[in-house]
């Protein structure tokens, strides 16, 4: 008989096979059943004009933004495109005539925040009546 003891160094062997199979299960399992979070964004488009332009009637201010986001306040151009400088140029043209509200027209192109930041710039002068127009495409 041997009856040799086992040296202390011996240590038991452990199968990891079945625990990597599990893992790896788990994995595949979660990897199905997440749901995704969709991120949703603000796709818009801004319309073109179909009908002839109007003319602004004299009582309006008129804000036309262009498609590099140039300001333009009463047919004059801006020096920036900043809104200290915007709301400078309308308190000055509010100065000059009589108006009732402010139409902004953006070409179709021009940068959202351009069109937003004039909105803003007209709701901090206590504007209430805006109304927001296109520029017509060219034919």
């Amino acid at each position: 008989m041997n009856l040799r003891r086992r040296s202390r160094n011996d240590e038991p062997d452990i199968n990891l096979t079945p625990l990597i199979d599990v893992v790896f299960l788990l994995l595949i399992f979660f990897m199905v059943t997440t749901t995704f979070v969709h991120q949703t964004g603000l796709d818009i488009t801004l319309p073109e004009a179909d009908t002839e332009r109007t003319d602004t009637p004299p009582d309006l201010l008129e804000i036309s933004i262009d498609e590099g986001g140039e300001y333009y306040v009463a047919g004059e151009a801006l020096v920036n495109r900043e809104l200290d400088t915007l709301m400078r140029a309308i308190r000055e043209a509010l100065e000059d005539q009589e108006v009732s509200g402010v139409v902004i027209r953006a070409d179709a192109d021009a940068p959202h925040r351009a069109l937003v930041r004039a909105m803003d710039g007209v709701g901090q002068l206590g504007i209430s009546r805006v109304s927001i127009a296109t520029i017509e495409p060219e034919q």
